[in-house]
C-alpha cells in the first residue's frame, strides 16, 4: 500500500495511547507505520480512515486491540529477573507478611504486567523452596497481562533455556523436567498460579481479596503519564494494609502516589503501602515542584521556580539581578497564593536568617506546603542548624516519603551527625527516585570517597559532572551549598581525578 499521511500516523498513536495506556515517542514512529501497514494489510484496506474509525470504537474496536496487544508489548523476561529483589521479596516482604498472616494462614500475591509467565511461577518456586511451611496455607498467585499471546504461552508452563538463563542449575533441576527442547513445570507449582487477560490501563479491573505483594515491574515506564497514574491507583486499591510493592529498577512511584513509603534493602529499592493511622496528603500537587514527578521520561525535572516563575529568562534574571520581582506562586488545589520572591532573593544574597524570618512570617495555612517545608529546610541547612533541617525533612518524608529533596538534605544532616550509613542511604533514596539530580550524586561520591569506595566514588562523580552541566539553576541555589554551577563542576572534577578517574 501507499505511504501514510502524518495525521494518520498521529491519530494512530493516539488511539494506542487512549485504549491501551502505552507510550510510543517520536522516536518510535516508524514502529508505529510498520504496525499500521501490516493491520492494514491484513483487513485487505487501501487507507487509514476506515480502520482508525474502527478502532476507536469501545465495541468494534476491541477484538483488533488485542491483536495490536501482540505487536506493540514488550515480552522480554525470564525467572528470577533481578536477584537482589527477589532477595528482597523472600528475606523481608513475604517474611513480614507471613507473620502478618500467621492466624488466617493465606497468602495472595500478583504479577501485573507477566508476559508469559516468568515472573509469577518464580514467586510459585520461591514460595515453595524457602517457605516449606506454607504447604497447607492458602496460596494464591495471579499473573495479568493484556497480550492474549503471552498469556496463552504462560498457560502452557513450557519454556525455552533462554528463559531460565539466570535460575540456579539446582532450581532448574529441581523444578523443571525437559521435554525435548523444553522445559515443563510440573502440576503442582502450576496449580498456585493462574492467568488473565487484562488491560491494566484500560476498564476497571477489581479483587475481591486483597494483595500481599504485587510485582508490576517494567511496566509503567511504557505508559503515558495519565495510564501510568491509573495502573497505580488501581494496584493501591487491590494492596492490602502494610502489602508491598516492587516496581522495575528504572521506575518510580515519585510524583504518582503519595500511599507508599519507601523500603532499600538487599540492594533492591521497593515500597510498602502506608497503614491507615499514617499521615498522607490530601492530593498530589498541581505546580510542578523541587520533587516533581518524572518517572516516565528521562528529562530534567521543571524546578519550583519553573513554576513560580514560567520562563528560563526569569530564572536567568534571578542569577544576575536579585532586585527584579517574581511572579506569586499559581494558586493549586489546596495551596493559598504566596509570592516567596523576596526569600529566593534573599537566599541568593545568602541572607539565610532573613529569608527564614519572612517564611516565618505566612500565613499558618502555608505551613504544610512541600515546597515552602523544603525551601525552610534548605534555609536551616545553609545556617548551621541542622538538626533544625533534618527535623522538618522528617516532617516532609513523613507525608511524602518519595521527596527527593528532603532525602538529599537529610543526607548532609546524617554526615554532620557521624552517620556515614544513613548519609549514604538517604543520597542513595534521593538518586533512585530522581536520577537527574546532580546534589545527591556529587554528596555519595565524596561519601564513597572518604570510606575508601573508590568504584562507587568514580561512578558518582561521573555522573554528577554530567547532570551539573544542566541542573535547574534554582536546584543550584537552593541545595547547592551557596556555590555556583562553575563552582560544583569544578569541585566534582577535582574530586574524581582524586579517585583516580579522567576529568
Amino acid at each position: 500500500m501507499g505511504s501514510l499521511e502524518p495525521a494518520d500516523l498521529e491519530r494512530f498513536r493516539s488511539i494506542v495511547a487512549g485504549r491501551l495506556g502505552l507510550q510510543f515517542d517520536d522516536g518510535k514512529v516508524e514502529l508505529l507505520g510498520d504496525i499500521l501497514r501490516q493491520r492494514l494489510q491484513v483487513h485487505g484496506r487501501e487507507n487509514a480512515d476506515a480502520y482508525l474509525a474502527s478502532l476507536s470504537s469501545e465495541i468494534n474496536g476491541r477484538e483488533e486491540l488485542r491483536e495490536l496487544a501482540k505487536c506493540l508489548t514488550v515480552t522480554e523476561t525470564y525467572f528470577f529477573r533481578g536477584a537482589d529483589q527477589f532477595r528482597a521479596l523472600a528475606e523481608a516482604a513475604l517474611a513480614e507478611r507471613i507473620r502478618g498472616h500467621a492466624a488466617d494462614r493465606r497468602l495472595r500475591l500478583l504479577s501485573a504486567g507477566c508476559a508469559s509467565g516468568e515472573e509469577a511461577y518464580s514467586l510459585a518456586i520461591l514460595l515453595r523452596e524457602r517457605f516449606p511451611e506454607l504447604a497447607s496455607w492458602q496460596i494464591e498467585i495471579l499473573g495479568l497481562d493484556l497480550n492474549p499471546a503471552m498469556i496463552a504461552k504462560a498457560g502452557k508452563a513450557r519454556y525455552t533455556k533462554w528463559s531460565l538463563r539466570e535460575t540456579p542449575d539446582a532450581l532448574r533441576d529441581k523444578y523443571f523436567r525437559i521435554d525435548g527442547a523444553d522445559f515443563v513445570l510440573p502440576a503442582d507449582i502450576r496449580s498456585i498460579v493462574c492467568f488473565e487477560e487484562k488491560n491494566l490501563a484500560g476498564s476497571a479491573w477489581a479483587s475481591l481479596n486483597p494483595f500481599d505483594i504485587i510485582l508490576c515491574r517494567n511496566v509503567i515506564m511504557y505508559l503515558v503519564p495519565d495510564a501510568a497514574l491509573s495502573v497505580i491507583q488501581r494496584l493501591t486499591q487491590a494492596l492490602g494494609p502494610d502489602g508491598f510493592l516492587f516496581l522495575g529498577y528504572a521506575e518510580t512511584l515519585r510524583g504518582l502516589s503519595f500511599d507508599f513509603n519507601l523500603r532499600h534493602t538487599h540492594d533492591a529499592f521497593y515500597y510498602q503501602k502506608r497503614g491507615a493511622v499514617e499521615p498522607q496528603p490530601a492530593s498530589l500537587p498541581v505546580a510542578q515542584g523541587l520533587n516533581a514527578p518524572a518517572p516516565l521520561v528521562d528529562l530534567p525535572d521543571l524546578a519550583w521556580v519553573d513554576a513560580v516563575q514560567r520562563a528560563a529568562e526569569r530564572i536567568r534574571s534571578l542569577s544576575r539581578d536579585c532586585t527584579s520581582p517574581i511572579e506569586p506562586l499559581p494558586k493549586a488545589a489546596g495551596r493559598p497564593p504566596v509570592d516567596l520572591g523576596f526569600v529566593f532573593e534573599l537566599l541568593h544574597q545568602e541572607r539565610f536568617r532573613q529569608a527564614l524570618g519572612v517564611l516565618e512570617d505566612l500565613p499558618p495555612e502555608t505551613g504544610l506546603d512541600p515546597d515552602i517545608q523544603i525551601l525552610r529546610a534548605g534555609l536551616l541547612t545553609h545556617c548551621g542548624d541542622l538538626e533544625a533541617a533534618e527535623a522538618a525533612c522528617r516532617q516532609i518524608l513523613s507525608a511524602n516519603d518519595l521527596h527527593a529533596g528532603a532525602h538529599y538534605l537529610t543526607a548532609l544532616c546524617r554526615e554532620h551527625a557521624g552517620d556515614a550509613g544513613a548519609a549514604m542511604e538517604h543520597d542513595r533514596a534521593a538518586i533512585y527516585l530522581d536520577g537527574t539530580f546532580a546534589m545527591p550524586h556529587l554528596h555519595l561520591g565524596r561519601m564513597a570517597k572518604r570510606s575508601a569506595e573508590l568504584g562507587t566514588a568514580r561512578r558518582e562523580l561521573e555522573h554528577a559532572g554530567l547532570l551539573l552541566s544542566r541542573e535547574d539553576p534554582s536546584r543550584i541555589l537552593l541545595f547547592g551549598g551557596g556555590f555556583s554551577r562553575e563552582a560544583l563542576l569544578a569541585f566534582s572534577r577535582a574530586e574524581l581525578r582524586a579517585c583516580g578517574g579522567s576529568s
